[in-house]
């Protein structure tokens, strides 16, 4: 049990982050645990149910209730993890908020900039100190969170940034949304890009301060892209789905970047899309946004 591995999922009693949970459980050792979590406790005791009662899972499985706006709450589960195993092996912080396109997005901007990004916060401060050495600290993100996708007047504000610069950043732009003044100053209307963007750059900062010890022990620290994925977060958003994948489809990619034995150096701190970078100053220009808020 000493060499024992520990991981952890947040938003994952559904879609991508249930199907990650499956493929950790089926392909870790009898011995490893894995932690599901979330906000509900019924909706947890349910999605480790559904995990264990298959044939394909092999390692431990426990649900933990854990809502990741609560900062204290996420600290306080990294310090009982690292005292009672010496830390943790695999975080991945995937918790969302439903973004929906028939309200308006001030209206929902709190819950859900709250959810991606002070959620994303708190993990990567919280676990990044109890990660073990050739572990692996991944924010579920997307393709949206490069540069390229904002105004290129917003650059500055996330390039190189801290993390404290970066939270920063989420609070002008959140206060600019409600104050009905964020299209002045650049923003685009679909709050989903500048928290995208903003959940990268948190990572890039946090990567920023690890990088050399984490690559001296084989530690990975980055942001990972799982494609477009058929949930009902994404389908109020997108007509097309024809290439989309099944959270159980996308699940692969991002596994394999989690179990692969030896971490490769050259995707540290980056956006990471089916074992690929995706660079940080590419994207496309804002103006095509408008399309997905039928403008």
């Amino acid at each position: 049990m000493a060499n024992a591995r520990i991981a952890l999922v947040t938003g994952a009693n559904q879609g991508l982050g249930f199907a990650l949970v499956q493929g950790l459980a089926a392909r870790m050792d009898r011995d490893d645990l894995v932690l599901l979590t979330g906000r509900d406790a019924h909706r947890v005791a349910d999605a480790v149910t559904r995990v264990t009662g298959s044939a394909d899972t092999n390692s431990r499985v426990e649900g933990r209730v854990l809502d990741v706006t609560d900062a204290g709450a996420v600290a306080e589960l990294a310090a009982e993890l690292g005292a009672r195993h010496g830390g943790v092996d695999i975080v991945v912080s995937n918790a969302s908020a439903m973004l929906t396109p028939d309200r308006p997005q001030a209206e929902q901007a709190d819950a859900f900039i709250d959810v991606a990004n002070g959620g994303a916060h708190a993990m990567l401060r919280s676990f990044g100190p109890v990660l073990r050495p050739g572990g692996r600290l991944i924010v579920v993100a997307s393709s949206l969170g490069t540069l390229g996708h904002l105004d290129a007047r917003l650059h500055p504000l996330f390039d190189d940034a801290p993390l404290d610069e970066v939270e920063a950043v989420v609070a002008s732009w959140r206060a600019a949304v409600h104050a009905g003044t964020e299209r002045e100053a650049g923003w685009p209307r679909w709050i989903n890009v500048p928290s995208k963007v903003a959940q990268v750059a948190a990572v890039r900062a946090v990567a920023a301060e690890r990088r050399d010890a984490d690559l001296a022990r084989g530690t990975l620290v980055a942001a990972v892209c799982p494609g477009l994925v058929d949930t009902p977060l994404s389908r109020p958003w997108f007509t097309d789905f024809s290439q989309a994948r099944t959270p159980e489809r996308a699940a692969v990619a991002v596994l394999d970047l989690l179990l692969r034995e030896k971490a490769d150096p050259a995707l540290y701190g980056e956006l990471v899309r089916f074992g690929e970078v995706v660079p940080w100053h590419a994207g496309r220009p804002p103006h095509h946004q408008e399309r997905l808020l039928g403008s």
